[in-house]
């Protein structure tokens, strides 16, 4: 049964700060790619800058917990829920602002972002194509594949900081690496971000989309859900592009195919972790688990998850 720490003076002034867009009691596997996750105490969906910063000051001049979401494809929400304040970070809109920059809010699809580029002729995100999630989260995790990833071709964000003040900064705030930027660990929320990209054949790029998007299909399991890659790959220095598969280790252990409950190894993709129809996230979280103590026991690697576990599993 999902506890209620926040008591009802907090909840006013949740009510009375965030208005008639405040949820109480929303099933979190609504907003989530694995379609698991129990309630948050309390939802709000904030579709502009101030909204977001409202809620962030709000929740912490009260010490109410607090979790920002974004499309919810790179997360694994406890099966109790969240006892605090789930703020939805939906800013929309995507608009050429000057020769090949595209601005584009932290709440849109990657996938119509990569769409809207190829229709405008732009070149430099192809290699987004077929990513599932929202902008924001390819930004605060750094996306990436065949080569680019998003921080990479960022030139300025729109960010709340922890103190509620908004304004622009340059690609360095973020602190751009691999599967990973500043944004995981300061409370600064993006709210939008420009991208530069370079004019090109809109047939060639569209066709190069279409291409990486048909890979996808054949190598990743779109037909269940999951969260994508649930590890991240290691560094490497002997391996191309310096880092090695988290997925060969994965399949050399015979990952594929192991399960807990309702959720199974894909037999595509040693590193994707699907749920069958009626997984848990503690199903996902034991069987993950299993998987890093046998690629440790077999190769001294200890995997680390790209997936953010939100409560305790």
């Amino acid at each position: 049964m999902n506890k209620k720490p926040i008591g009802d003076d907090k909840a006013q002034i949740l009510s009375q700060s965030l208005g008639s867009k405040l949820v109480a009691g929303l099933e979190m596997a609504e907003f989530t790619s694995y379609k698991t996750g129990g309630k948050a105490a309390f939802f709000y969906t904030a579709s502009e800058a101030q909204e977001v910063g409202r809620a962030i000051l709000t929740a912490k001049e009260n010490d109410i917990p607090l979790f920002l979401l974004g499309g919810g494809t790179n997360i694994l929400v406890s099966d109790a829920g969240f006892d605090g304040l789930v703020v939805r970070v939906a800013v929309k809109g995507i608009e050429i602002i000057e020769s090949c920059q595209i601005r584009c809010g932290a709440g849109e699809r990657l996938e119509d972002l990569v769409d809207f580029a190829t229709n405008n002729g732009l070149t430099g995100l192809e290699f987004a194509a077929g990513i599932v999630g929202s902008v924001g989260g390819a930004i605060y995790g750094n996306a990436g594949a065949y080569g680019g990833e998003v921080g990479n071709i960022i030139t300025q964000m729109e960010v709340v900081k922890s103190n509620g003040v908004i304004g622009f900064v340059g690609p360095e705030y973020g602190q751009f690496e691999y599967r990973d930027s500043a944004f995981k660990r300061n409370d600064s929320v993006l709210i939008r971000a420009d991208f530069k990209l370079e004019p090109g054949d809109p047939e060639e790029i569209r066709k190069r989309v279409t291409e990486i998007i048909e890979t996808r299909k054949e190598k990743l399991p779109y037909e269940y859900p999951s969260a994508g890659c649930f590890f991240k790959n290691i560094p490497d220095d002997s391996q191309p592009h310096g880092k090695l598969a988290a997925g060969k280790l994965l399949e050399e252990i015979g990952a594929k195919g192991m399960s807990v409950g309702g959720a199974t190894v894909s037999d595509k993709h040693a590193n994707i972790i699907i749920n069958t129809g009626d997984a848990t996230s503690k199903d996902i979280r034991e069987l993950a688990d299993k998987l890093k103590v046998k690629v440790y026991r077999e190769f001294g690697i200890m995997l680390e998850e790209e997936v953010i576990q939100v409560g305790e599993i």
